[in-house]
Order: C-alpha cells, then structure tokens, then sequence
C-alpha cells in the first residue's frame, strides 16, 4: 500500500496530517523527526509537522539533511515549513510584528503545484511566532499574508513546498485542497478507509488483550462508549467489563442518562461506583487547574482497584480499558518534542506506567473525534449516542474555575487604558479580568488574562477584534462579550476551591443552557457548548459569573466560537440570571488557538 510519512516535530497538528491524509484514503505513517533518510525510501511523500521549538535553538528538533535527497515531494507546515526553509540556507527569526494567531488572509502569487486550483486570495489559519526572513535557493513566493510576505514557498523543480499557515486544520478553508494537491505530487494510490481502520484494530486487540479480560472505564459520553463497543466486538461481552464513575462533576442527571443510554445500546455489563464524597475530599484547598486535572485521573485509577476488589477480580486477569483518543495525548505532551498544554485525566502519570507495562488498551487512541464518530456508526451505534455533545472525562471539574487571590498582569492598568484607547472609536469597553485560564499559542501552552468587551458590536466583528487584541498582547489568551450587567463597576475575586455547593450551582447553569439549545434547536449547528463557572462577582460582594464556550470544530485541535443570535443571546441570559448566585454572563469570543475550549 502506498504511504506517506509525517515527521512529528512535536507540533499540536501532527496526528492531525495523519488524520487528513487518510480522510483522503491514503495510508499515512507518523514518525520521529530524526527518522533517517535510508529508513524513508519507501513513502512517496513526506510532511514535516509544526512543532513548539524555534529551528535557530540548539537543542531543536532537526531531520536528516539526506532526506532532501530522496527524490520525493516534502511539504513543511509551520515549524517545518521554517525548517525545510533553514535546511535550504534560509533565515528564520523571531519577529514580533510578524507572529500571528488565528485566522488570516493569504494572496496567492501562483496558483500551481501545492496551490493549484486556489482563489487569488485564501482564508488559512496560523499560530506562530517566529518566521522565515528569505527565499531558499531554488524557491519562489507562491502566497503572502499581512504579516509575512514568505507565507507559502514552492521550489517547483524538486516538488518541495512550505506553508506557514496550518493547512490540515478546518479553518484553512480549503486546506483539503492544498493536501489533495501534494497527493497528487506525490502520485499515490487512494487504498485507505475507517473499515480497514476497524477490522485492523479489532485484530490488534485481540492479539494485546489475548486470554484476559478488559475492565473499561466508561464515562458516558462518544468516546468510552464507542470503545467500549469496540472492544466488545473484538472480545465478546463476556471479557468486556463497564465501570461507571460518578465523580460528582457530572451534568444534572448525568448518571441516570448514561445508565439509561448504555443498557439501551444493550449493555448490561455495567458498574456504577459513586465516588463524589472521596472527590471532593481530595479536591478540598486545590486551586491549580494541572493539579486538579491529574487528582480526578490519578482517582478513577483508585476506584477501579477498590471495585476491582469488591467483585473480587485477579489484578493479573485484567487490562484496563480507555477510551482515549488523539488529542487527549497530545495535548497531555504525549509525543516526543510536544508541549504540554493540559494533562488529560486519562494521560495522568500512573496511566502512563500502566501503559509502558503493557496493562491498558485504548483502541481509539490513534484516532480524532470525526474518525470515532464514523467507527461508532460504523458499528450501528445510535446517532443519539453517537452525535452527542462532547463532555470531558474530568467533568465540570475543568469548567469550575477556583481562585486563591485575584491575578492579573503586572501591567494591567496601563495594558487596558490602551486596549481601550484603541477600542475608543468603536464605542466599546474593555475590562481585564483578575483570573486566568489555559491557551494554546504556537503550540505551547499558556495560562494568561482574559479580557471583556463591551458594547453594541456584531459577532462577526469581535472576531476580528478578539484575533487583533490576542496577536498584539502576550498577556491575554481569550476575549469575551460581555451580556451582562450593562456596566462593570466592581469586581471581586472569590477565594474559593471546588465544592459540591459550587459544582451544584453549575449543573444548574450547565442545565438551563443545555434546554435552551434543545429548545431552540440548536443542538446540531454548536460542537461543544461547555458552560464555564468563574470565581467572580460583578457589581456585588458575592456570588459568582457564568462564560458560555459555544463552538465549532471538527476534531478538537482547532475550533470557532459558534455566532449565536444576539436576541437568543440575550434571551438565554435572562435565564440563566435567574439562577440564584449568579451576577454575570459573559460569552467567548475566542477561537482555539489562541484559546483552548475548555477553560482549564
């Protein structure tokens, strides 16, 4: 079968190549950077990845210069865009005024090779700070933007092509395009499909799991359960066993759906442990967003065992089962040269042991969101079950924010005087908020200030105010829209940790948002809707505010706000201020990158 292969520098998108040249039915491999050029010989193209490092760093991630030597096309995406061009004798800098995040314009100089078929101009997506300062030997310009006028570079005569936007993401509208181009260039077979996919991996299984059992943590939502699935039709329902935790971070009447959805898929081979008390207990004076994430992972290990033992089980007749997926490892760090961004609950250390012991099985672990859904429908799940909201396996553990004291940047004053100074002729004003929340920008992680606007603005413009502040200001990660009160007077940080009275009053919120989207009929147009309960009281000495993180994506790596209606904006706030505690509503403006979608 024909392949191509995909050097991972450790950037958020590498398995997301992967991923899109498979959509294209072709058989992609990921592999070190540093893969000899001898081990390469028998792919018919290469992609170098982005990655979080600068190629001038000593200790940055390099390829084998003989790979330029093969004979075969080589596209670079960002990092390795920057890389093909230094390889080649070209500069690459760190420049302030070039860096972007978010959306861009690219022109396109020539619409041949990589760029065939393309408009004079192109949306694309970008998330850098350093870029390439000259043209290689060999190399024309073939697309510019604003910011960087060696954005896209083609060296027609070798077939090698960078880009310094990301275009295997969504957001670069026709980035598919550009992909099916190098293809071409690469002249491979199209052999590639999620049937191959399934029948592969339920023999991969079975050869992992051999004589044992597999105990799998299901929490409900599209991906432990379509793994769960998985690995019962691999194993049979005899050797496939289903614990259910119930953290106390659920959704309103979470508990009682999943059951309900699960034994109405068929699945009677399932436990539920309530273990809210002892989360709790442990979740008790912690403030930091890592530090929480990696107690809820490290706990559902610890009530495995205790029911693993209550049911009397032989520790070593077991595997444990996950239902984790792409992103959750990559953003865990999980590749080589990858940064972290935030520990997913089931990439925690022990997890990781676990796994370099040969003790878990995670059968969708190579694959991103759109790939489970079409494996779970595939094999004849429910479009109910399988086209559900996303939800984190930590719960509304990450929607939960806590507070020690209010933080802000070092130089907020004068950093909002001239945002607001800037916004002036707009008519809108901007507020720094005194807490923070986890980005992602340049593929590195960031815990930074959110900024609030204010003001009679459309949707569509804080888009491109909310790209504009972010790009030109290191200490802020989102923006939000401010729908409630009218006018910020005062602000307090509340100095709280998570308790049940807390994530209470956010199923509650969490409630009235997901009626209101099924009322509407919205539930099939919004991704993800996660609703976000902050430790901040506007206008008053107590209580708390609410930020809703509606958006659109289509794996996770990348991802809009969704554009609401502003009458049903003002319609769902209403509402939700007639929740007992809360003073504020606020809505997120911020793409992924520079903001993650969860809020920790």
């Amino acid at each position: 079968m024909d392949k191509i292969a995909v050097l991972d520098f450790g950037g958020q998108y590498a398995h997301l190549i992967a991923n899109r040249v498979r959509r294209l039915n072709v058989y992609s491999e990921i592999l070190d950077p540093e893969t000899k050029a001898e081990d390469l010989k028998d792919y018919k193209g290469i992609i170098f990845s982005g990655g979080p490092e600068s190629v001038y760093d000593a200790n940055s991630p390099k390829a084998d210069d003989a790979i330029l030597n093969l004979g075969v096309p080589i596209l670079g995406i960002c990092y390795g865009h920057q890389l093909l061009a230094h390889m080649q004798g070209a500069e690459v800098k760190h420049e302030p005024d070039s860096r972007e995040y978010g959306l861009a314009e690219v022109e396109v100089k020539k619409a041949e090779g990589l760029f065939a078929g393309l408009d004079s101009k192109e949306q694309v997506w970008m998330s850098h700070g350093d870029s390439v300062m000259e043209l290689p030997p060999g190399y024309e310009v073939i697309g510019s933007t604003r910011s960087g006028e060696w954005a896209a570079l083609a060296n027609f005569e070798k077939n090698f092509y960078g880009t310094q936007f990301h275009l295997e993401v969504t957001h670069t509208e026709h980035g598919m395009k550009m992909l099916e181009n190098f293809l071409d260039l690469c002249q491979v077979k199209r052999e590639w499909s999620i049937e191959k996919f399934i029948e592969e991996e339920i023999e991969v299984v079975k050869k992992k799991v051999q004589d044992k059992k597999v105990f799998m943590l299901v929490s409900g939502g599209v991906d432990s359960t379509v793994a769960f699935v998985l690995l019962d039709k691999a194993l049979g329902s005899d050797r496939v066993y289903g614990l259910f935790v119930d953290t106390g971070l659920l959704r309103k009447n979470e508990r009682q759906q999943v059951e309900e959805s699960l034994k109405g898929a068929g699945f009677e081979n399932l436990h539920v442990a309530d273990a809210s008390e002892m989360y709790f207990q442990a979740l008790n004076g912690i403030y930091d967003p890592e530090a929480k994430r990696k107690i809820i992972g490290d706990l559902f290990l610890k009530v495995q065992a205790n029911v693993s033992e209550e049911l009397g089980l032989n520790p070593d007749d077991w595997l444990l089962g996950q239902g984790t997926i792409y992103p959750d490892t990559i953003e865990s760090g999980g590749t080589r040269h990858a940064a972290v961004i935030k520990t997913h609950h089931n990439r925690v250390a022990r997890i990781e042991e676990l796994l370099k012991q040969g003790k878990l099985i995670e059968p969708l672990a190579q694959l991103y969101k759109d790939e489970v859904r079409a494996v779970g429908e595939k094999l004849g799940l429910s479009k109910s079950l399988v086209w559900r909201h996303p939800f984190p396996g930590p719960g509304l553990g990450v929607r939960c924010l806590c507070a020690q004291e209010e933080k802000y940047p070092h130089n907020h004053t004068l950093l909002e005087n001239k945002i607001n100074e800037e916004l002036k002729e707009k008519g809108l004003q901007a507020y720094i908020l005194p807490i923070q929340s986890v980005g992602v920008q340049g593929d590195f992680r960031t815990y930074r200030n959110p900024l609030v606007i204010h003001g009679d603005v459309s949707f569509d413009e804080m888009d491109a105010i909310a790209t504009d502040v972010i790009n030109r200001n290191d200490e802020l990660n989102r923006v939000l829209w401010m729908c409630y009160p009218s006018k910020i007077e005062e602000m307090n940080v509340q100095k709280v940790f998570m308790t049940r009275e807390r994530v209470e009053l956010l199923q509650e919120a969490d409630a009235v948002v997901n009626d209101f989207i099924v009322e509407k009929g919205l539930l099939q147009d919004i991704w993800q809707f996660p609703t976000v309960l902050i430790p901040l009281s506007i206008n008053r000495e107590f209580g708390e505010a609410i930020v809703l993180r509606p958006v659109q994506s289509t794996e996770a790596m990348t991802a809009s706000f969704y554009k609401m209606n502003m009458d049903l904006v003002s319609e769902l706030t209403e509402r939700l201020m007639k929740v007992e505690g809360i003073t504020g509503v606020f809505y997120d403006v911020t793409n992924k990158p520079p903001g993650t979608i969860e809020w920790e």
